[in-house]
């Protein structure tokens, strides 16, 4: 199989494009490149010089990270880099391939990488580095330049202590988007894995099909002090007032729960905020959490109906659960957010509204809703297909869960446009008895897309508002409207430029030419909500 010459320190570029918040999965790949001896860089397109800053740094490898929708696009900037690096070996991560690894048979993708990739990609450059094979490294599958047969590895044993992997290096990320690095707002993870078995989330068949692992060893931690050292560190090298914590489910363990909310007002005491279970919440962790300075909780609904919630998204969690979570949320003072689900196979209109009813019921100030999607390997898409709807394919598929619905039905323009009303109808519950008819008309959808747009902008900027006061910040910049219309000024333009960049991309990888895009991004869109 494939052969690497000289024993050298290698070079790694990260070529994404820029993302609503900075990428973790990076910043933790990066951390053990580097504590191996070797070199990272992360590039992010749209930039007018891509091309050129490629060939300048020269890398021995290009690390792409591939979401169901984003892989055709990422696959031709692969092969725009293959033109003028022929030498360089790409790798492919992230969702996609992990689900859907037979994706290295599209031309230029030299492997693959399934599931968790630090100890791979460690191996796989020191054997790079040494001139040694590395066809059998294990997670990753290889493709041979020469002969195109493709070596298929097992997979390896999940990490299982995280704080063994060292923290993120977030410079990485901040060096090459200063976007990120200059944001209020930052990202941290303090676990990996979920012991759900939701439907619809990836956590399902990522345990049982991809390491056929169970709870014990696929649901990890890490623990107090090592998340706690992390946010201080960051916070003493870069600029950082509030903390978002993206964990499926935050409260988790009690224990856990209980140490960090002693602890973190003492060591930390920035505001942050989380994902709750509301079948696993209390209202002694609202308290505690209230107290340790959290300000925005969400709750997953999903959807009211409790066949569908339960028995098609498999929640395992009562009504009367999440409207407990959502009152003692809202009784102690924090923000109270939610995750819904629209598109499910079997859900009627009917049943569709009554999410939003439910929404409104239990006071949602921040009501964020996605579209079905039956991403490959995922359970929802077996019973999707099972009940007789057609699935788009996988070239097909939406780049963004919030823009369409890729399931055929009858009422498949209705739950789009209902989707793309619902954050409006539940901030302004006068409209919910007037969604029936607002949905039917089929030509209202972009209209109500520009709307769907602009009011979720409006809730970010809302919430930004609610962090600043928290820290005390004041002034003109922290009024929600003067944020909401700064955050349309850069990223309404900026998303056009994206859009024009990808049209343009696709032309010049198609036909293997240098054509220069007169496209610069350079302003925030952290947190951004519009696409």
């Amino acid at each position: 199989m494939v052969q690497a010459v000289g024993k050298r320190r290698m070079k790694v570029l990260f070529l994404d494009e820029y993302l609503p918040q900075e990428m973790l999965g990076i910043m933790w790949l990066s951390r053990a490149i580097k504590d191996a001896g070797h070199e990272t860089k992360a590039l992010f397109v749209p930039d007018k010089d891509w091309v050129a800053k490629v060939k300048e740094y020269n890398p021995d490898v290009v690390c792409y990270s591939v979401t169901t929708g984003m892989h055709m696009y990422l696959a031709e900037i692969n092969q725009r880099v293959k033109v003028e690096l022929p030498h360089v070996v790409s790798i492919f991560g992230g969702p996609h391939t992990t689900f859907t690894p037979e994706y290295i048979e599209t031309p230029g993708i030299d492997i693959i990488c399934r599931g968790e990739g630090e100890q791979a990609i460690v191996e796989l450059l020191d054997r790079m580095a040494e001139g040694r094979d590395y066809s059998d490294v294990q997670n990753l599958w290889v493709k041979d330049r020469k002969t195109g047969e493709i070596a298929r590895n097992p997979m390896r044993p999940l990490v299982q202590n995280l704080d063994e992997l060292g923290h993120p290096d977030r410079d990485v990320i901040y060096e090459a988007a200063p976007i990120y690095r200059d944001s209020d707002r930052k990202v941290f993870v303090t676990q990996r894995g979920c012991p759900m078995n939701c439907s619809f989330c990836f956590h399902h068949a990522w345990k049982k099909k991809v390491y056929n692992s169970n709870n014990k060893e696929y649901t990890r931690k890490r623990s107090v002090d090592h998340i706690i050292a992390e946010i201080n560190a960051v916070r003493a090298k870069y600029n950082l007032k509030f903390v978002h914590f993206v964990d499926d489910i935050f409260n988790l363990k009690n224990s856990w729960l209980e140490e960090f909310c002693e602890r973190y007002p003492k060591e930390v005491g920035l505001p942050f905020d989380v994902i709750l279970m509301a079948n696993l919440t209390t209202e002694r962790h609202i308290e505690l959490l209230r107290k340790a300075g959290c300000v925005y909780a969400r709750i997953a609904i999903e959807a009211a109906n409790d066949h569908v919630r339960n028995a098609i998204f498999r929640k395992n969690t009562t009504r009367q659960q999440l409207i407990n979570a959502s009152q003692w949320i809202v009784k102690h003072g924090i923000r109270l957010g939610s995750l819904n689900i629209l598109g499910a196979p079997g859900a009627t209109i009917e049943d569709e509204l009554d999410t939003v009813r439910l929404n409104v019921e239990c006071g949602v100030d921040h009501p964020m809703v996605s579209l079905m999607q039956p991403y490959p390997m995922f359970d929802i898409t077996d019973t999707t297909q099972q009940m007789g709807y057609a699935v788009s394919s996988l070239d097909q598929f939406p780049v963004n869960f919030r823009r369409s619905l890729p399931v055929e039905s009858d009422q498949k323009r209705q739950i789009e446009n209902l989707h793309k009303l619902f954050p409006l109808a539940v901030r302004n519950p006068w409209m919910v008895k007037y969604l029936p008819t607002l949905i039917k008309p089929r030509w209202m959808y972009r209209p109500y897309l520009v709307l769907f747009m602009l009011h979720a902008e409006y809730l970010v900027a809302e919430q930004a508002g609610i962090y600043a006061h928290a820290q005390g910040l004041k002034g003109p910049r922290y009024w929600t409207w003067v944020d909401f219309l700064y955050r349309l000024s850069t990223k309404g333009v900026l998303r056009v430029y994206q859009v024009l960049f990808k049209k343009f991309q696709r032309r010049f990888a198609a036909r293997a030419r240098n054509i220069e895009v007169a496209l610069q991004m350079g302003d925030e869109r952290v947190v951004a909500h519009m696409d």
